[in-house]
């Protein structure tokens, strides 16, 4: 079990959900919890798409922050299968 951190910026027409030491996980949705969930389910793809392809998990950096979050907390990949 991995904990990164995941970002959210309140937009007129829903929220941006990213997570920050993880690159290219982001999603958007319309509520912030339809966002969590989105960007969830999105680190687990992108994990198990690292993971076939034969490349390393970025190392989680707790440290890390966005100064244009709105919100910013922990979100722990959870893979849905083993490969």
């Amino acid at each position: 079990m991995l904990t990164y951190k995941a970002m959210y910026k309140f937009l007129k027409d829903g929220v941006h959900g990213e997570v920050l030491d993880f690159a290219g996980v982001m999603t958007c949705g319309k509520t912030l919890d339809e966002t969590r969930k989105l960007l969830a389910d999105a680190l687990v793809d992108m994990a198990e798409t690292n993971l076939i392809l034969g490349e390393s998990l970025p190392i989680p950096n707790p440290n890390i922050s966005d100064s244009e979050a709105d919100l910013e907390e922990p979100i722990i990949l959870n893979r849905k299968s083993q490969i």
